[in-house]
């Protein structure tokens, strides 16, 4: 019988429930974050590419581990779209699976390690821990072309509150997901089109700095705030200080609609982290799937 009634989750999701794997698998969830731990533990910098890979994988067809099909001679997959291909992180799903694999097989599905590894991660780098529900299935498709529908870095606060709310996310959402780009990199090829006109809504320190990486390329990396590692409320503080990196960061800051909220999260952390571990938990219910609509892999990369 499936489990309806969801217990500290913003809303229910169907098929989906608290303890899932608490008897077919218990130890999956432990298994996860174990993989988590060690591999952050080695490079703290997979923290952001664990969360990136969950909204990559989610806002597409939903949270169905599509991101993780490798493509074949017929099919080229969502991972190797132009906007996937700095994803990272997959060798920790992998590695989590494989072990899962030997302990409970056929039981676990990738959907599902996508979403816990994203929690432990925004965990493991001092942010909210939150409550997911489990049950997802993995998707049968992956398509680059619908990688089209992932959010640009030059969309402005309307087209992201559009962008966001046609999959039933709050202005509040938007703002306090944009805050998980408090961890990780921009590429300059993401920004530099900033650079080219001057820009009132960008410090002109900050511009020189921006100037100075992509002098080295559009491959060069810039962090969104100045704890590129740690979970916290300094991605606010920047768009505070017109140094947002990306036009969709700053633009959070310049529009009436979603200045409070910056504000607010900038000031009080605590309110960010409620906020964020709210529309995480949205982001990774998403247009699961269940039942017949899936499966669950033997391999993440695969079809069975």
């Amino acid at each position: 019988m499936l489990v309806h009634a969801i217990i500290g989750l913003p809303y229910n999701v169907r098929g989906l429930s608290m303890g899932y794997y608490m008897m077919s698998c218990p130890m999956a969830e432990q298994i996860v974050q174990n993989s988590v731990d060690n591999a952050l533990r080695a490079d703290p910098t997979l923290a952001a590419g664990l969360i990136r890979m969950l909204f990559h994988d989610c806002f597409i067809e939903g949270c169905d581990a599509s991101i993780l099909l490798d493509s074949t001679k017929d099919n080229t997959a969502e991972k190797d779209s132009p906007a996937n291909l700095s994803l990272r992180g997959y060798e920790i799903v992998d590695d989590a699976k494989a072990e899962i694999e030997n302990t409970c097989p056929g039981v676990v599905s990738c959907a599902d390690i996508i979403a816990m590894a994203a929690r432990d991660a925004v965990f493991w780098a001092g942010g909210p821990y939150y409550q997911i529900a489990n049950g997802r299935f993995d998707g049968k498709r992956s398509k680059i072309e619908d990688t089209r529908n992932l959010p640009s870095p030059f969309l402005n606060a309307s087209q992201l509150i559009q962008t966001f709310g046609q999959r039933g996310f709050s202005v509040r959402d938007v703002v306090a997901l944009s805050g998980a780009h408090t961890l990780g990199v921009a590429r300059c090829s993401s920004f530099k089109d900033r650079l080219t006109t001057p820009d009132s809504t960008m410090d002109s320190s900050f511009a020189k700095t921006l100037s100075r990486t992509c002098s080295a390329g559009d491959n060069t990396e810039q962090p969104f705030d100045a704890t590129r590692n740690d979970f916290d409320n300094a991605y606010f503080n920047a768009l505070q200080r017109k140094s947002g990196v990306l036009f969709s960061d700053q633009t959070l800051f310049n529009s009436p609609m979603t200045r409070n909220l910056v504000n607010g999260y900038a000031f009080n952390q605590a309110m960010f982290f409620f906020h964020f571990q709210q529309a995480m938990q949205k982001m990774s219910n998403l247009n699961v799937k269940i039942g017949s609509q899936g499966e669950v892999r033997q391999n993440c990369r695969s079809l069975n």
